[in-house]
């Protein structure tokens, strides 16, 4: 008997929906909430889509009153969080709404934190330091990539050390997660990419942590099949609902697997990319992914295998170092497949900038679930793979 599946778990997921024009059920879930004032919060490229209108509408419609906070950025930054919470208060809103990828969502949580508990959000950086619950949070995912909809992570930017932090908590899971395919029929298809490859990183990451689970097992594989069967043909036809759903219900999965095992060195590293130089987060995943899995295979190579054969991969026949290059090389050709090529120096990252990005990686959260735990010379030395 396999007494690891024995212990005990914990499971915490919010409520959701998916399915084609779920969005359009943001005003009856505010309305359950007892909702009369919403912030809406988003960034200024969503809130110029038609269907972002359906869901203010719905709103209206149940007799809501909402206020629009639109000037959230990519790395969304402390100061945009206090920003929002300003005018959270100033408007006398009592429920938030958040409509976007990622960053329309965690800056959304950073505001509800602020809301309920007063301080700096910056203050709540690390695992359950928060008191007050969030007030009511609806979320409408715009990608398939982040899982924020689902997740008890916030990522927030501090300006003033140039560094993202990490708070985790279950008082910052969202009521309610409204999964509608519908809006990532007008994402690029750099943003379907850097976002779906976020998504495989979040499902691998989950399956080798080493807080993983038998239940976070059962989403993180499944998340990495539908990602493998559907990403490609959706960047290539994008107005495909129905392979959008797949790679939404592919993010869905991943999200419900990192949110409750954690992740590890590759987000560790991208929080640090993204804080330091602003890069995008997706694609910094997708640059790290193959180095960081080549230093991780010692330490459980049968779970990288069962990723490699989630993948699609024929590991048939071959040795141990075969079936390592062989899952590597899948990772990098979907990579490359999906138009993400600059390598880390391209995009302005030097050696300089290596020790100081691998001593704030160290500090990350998602660094201590991971299944080999690196120097910070190994963390240098996967950054100087991916210059």
């Amino acid at each position: 008997m396999n007494r690891d599946n024995l212990e005990l778990r914990k499971f915490v997921a919010p409520e959701f929906i998916i399915g084609a024009d779920a969005r359009l059920l943001a005003g009856r879930y505010a309305k359950n909430f007892s909702s009369q004032h919403v912030l809406v919060v988003t960034d200024p490229n969503i809130a110029r889509n038609s269907w972002f209108s359906d869901v203010t509408g719905s709103l209206g419609d149940a007799g809501i009153a909402s206020t629009i906070f639109s000037s959230v950025t990519p790395n969304p930054r402390d100061t945009e969080v206090m920003e929002g919470a300003n005018i959270y208060a100033e408007a006398a809103c009592d429920a938030i709404v958040a409509i976007g990828g990622g960053s329309a969502i965690d800056c959304a949580k950073g505001i509800g934190i602020v809301s309920s508990n007063g301080k700096h959000i910056s203050d709540y950086e690390g695992v359950d330091r928060i008191t007050v619950p969030s007030p009511p949070l609806i979320c409408i995912p715009t990608t398939a990539g982040t899982g924020a909809e689902v997740s008890q992570f916030a990522i927030i930017n501090n300006t003033d050390r140039n560094v993202k932090i990490t708070i985790i908590s279950k008082k910052i899971v969202p009521d309610i997660a409204l999964i509608d395919p519908l809006p990532l029929t007008t994402l690029t298809p750099e943003l379907t990419a850097h976002t779906g490859m976020d998504a495989l990183t979040h499902s691998v990451e989950a399956y080798v942590s080493n807080a993983s689970s038998p239940v976070t097992d059962i989403h993180a594989i499944e998340s990495i099949r539908l990602i493998q069967s559907s990403l490609l043909s959706a960047y290539r036809t994008p107005k495909n609902i129905e392979l959008r759903y797949q790679t939404m219900l592919g993010s869905l999965c991943a999200g419900l697997a990192f949110s409750n095992a954690s992740l590890g060195a590759v987000h560790a590293m991208a929080h640090s990319l993204g804080g330091f130089s602003d890069l995008p987060h997706g694609e910094c995943n997708a640059l790290l992914l193959e180095h960081v899995m080549a230093f991780n295979f010692p330490a459980c190579p049968g779970r990288y295998e069962a990723i490699g054969q989630a993948l699609g991969t024929d590991l048939s026949a071959l040795g141990h170092t075969e079936k390592k290059e062989k899952i590597i090389d899948g990772i990098r050709t979907l990579r490359e497949t999906l138009g993400i090529t600059d390598s880390l120096g391209n995009l302005g990252v030097t050696r300089e900038d290596i020790p100081t990005l691998a001593q704030n990686a160290l500090r990350d959260p998602c660094m201590a679930t991971n299944p080999r735990q690196p120097s910070q010379k190994d963390i240098e030395r996967i950054y100087e793979e991916a210059l």
